[in-house]
């Protein structure tokens, strides 16, 4: 079985099922935090969407665990590594931090079964629309699932979270407010 791989946010001390169980926002990351533009791999290529940071902070502060779910197949198709994947979510993190957000952990499926690289050229479970980045997440934080949802702007995202037994919600970046979406499923939930 491959592994699934992830990328805790190293600033935070607590180990994650250290946490309270608390709910979790699931986000796609190319075409919901930044412009989707085809196997970005280097910090110079991110377009964060407008309103990505406040989002984020909204969910932060709302007691949301904020988990990317990015499914990254230029890995198996030798576009790049994974080293390079690691190196634009830091510096998408570090574009948060100065806005007062943060995503508690960035997890990526570097596998497509028709890829070029060996290693990652498989089916896996990890790659949406499965659903195993979810299931991972769920047993490296304290997650309250009954109160969790993920935020994707393709088919395959609402897919993983339907069988991830959770609420999906599809964005257009071209159409919708990322911030608006986000305020209106946290009103929704506190009522």
């Amino acid at each position: 079985m491959p592994q699934i791989h992830s990328q805790p946010n190293n600033d935070e001390h607590a180990e994650p099922l250290a946490r309270p169980k608390q709910p979790a926002a699931f986000l796609d990351r190319d075409g919901v935090l930044n412009f989707d533009r085809g196997y970005a791999h280097k910090a110079e290529d991110i377009e964060m969407i407008p309103g990505a940071a406040a989002a984020v902070r909204l969910l932060n502060e709302a007691g949301y665990y904020v988990l990317v779910v990015t499914n990254q197949g230029g890995v198996a198709r030798g576009l790049y590594s994974e080293a390079a994947i690691k190196h634009v979510h830091r510096h998408m993190q570090d574009i948060w931090k100065a806005e007062g957000a943060h995503i508690d952990a960035f997890y990526y499926c570097p596998h497509h079964p028709e890829g070029s690289v060996k290693e990652f050229a498989i089916r896996c479970r990890c790659r949406k629309p499965e659903p195993g980045m979810l299931e991972q997440a769920s047993r490296d934080w304290p997650i309250d699932l009954g109160r969790s949802f993920l935020i994707g702007d393709r088919d395959h995202d609402l897919t993983a979270a339907a069988a991830f037994n959770i609420r999906g919600i599809k964005f257009d970046a071209l159409t919708g407010s990322l911030v608006d979406l986000v305020r209106e499923e946290l009103n929704t939930r506190s009522t």
